[in-house]
């Protein structure tokens, strides 16, 4: 890691600006937690998204440490839709805890615009890798199950 200090000058008065640049950057490796960004999706194409039949129980931890709840309903590696009670402004960042079918997931999420009076949707700024691999293993736990569900209905109708 190194420090760099370098002059800007603003009017009459001189400042400096610190940055702070580290080979552990280009691992996601900051403080020893290995980080993942969000999937960068093909252009056109969206990641897998699952609706959620039973939403789950979401907890959101904002930076003054107090605690929103709500419900996910809709989730993706890229994000997801939540009902809240208490919407959040857009823009604000928060860590996003919640169960799935695999386990529980945790990643630092971003709030956007919301789309009515309770649905806010949010995307992922970081994810740990587990969580992430979670998130997708559920998706494909639920895109299966419905497959079988749809096969089985449509053998049981032709019989």
């Amino acid at each position: 890691m190194s420090l760099t200090t370098t002059p800007a000058s603003s009017g009459t008065t001189r400042r400096t600006r610190t940055s702070v640049t580290s080979h552990l950057l280009t691992h996601r490796n900051i403080l020893g937690i290995e980080m993942t960004l969000p999937l960068q999706s093909k252009a056109g194409q969206r990641p897998p998204r699952q609706k959620l039949v039973n939403p789950a129980a979401v907890v959101l931890r904002v930076p003054s440490g107090n605690r929103v709840r709500g419900k996910l309903q809709v989730i993706s590696v890229t994000g997801g839709l939540l009902s809240l009670s208490e919407l959040l402004q857009q823009g604000s960042v928060a860590r996003l805890m919640f169960m799935t079918d695999v386990g529980s997931v945790q990643g630092t999420a971003e709030m956007l615009i919301p789309i009515s009076a309770t649905l806010q949707p949010f995307r992922f700024v970081a994810i740990d890798s587990d969580d992430q691999c979670r998130i997708k293993n559920s998706i494909q736990s639920c895109t299966e199950q419905n497959r079988r569900d749809r096969q089985s209905l449509v053998h049981h109708r032709a019989s």
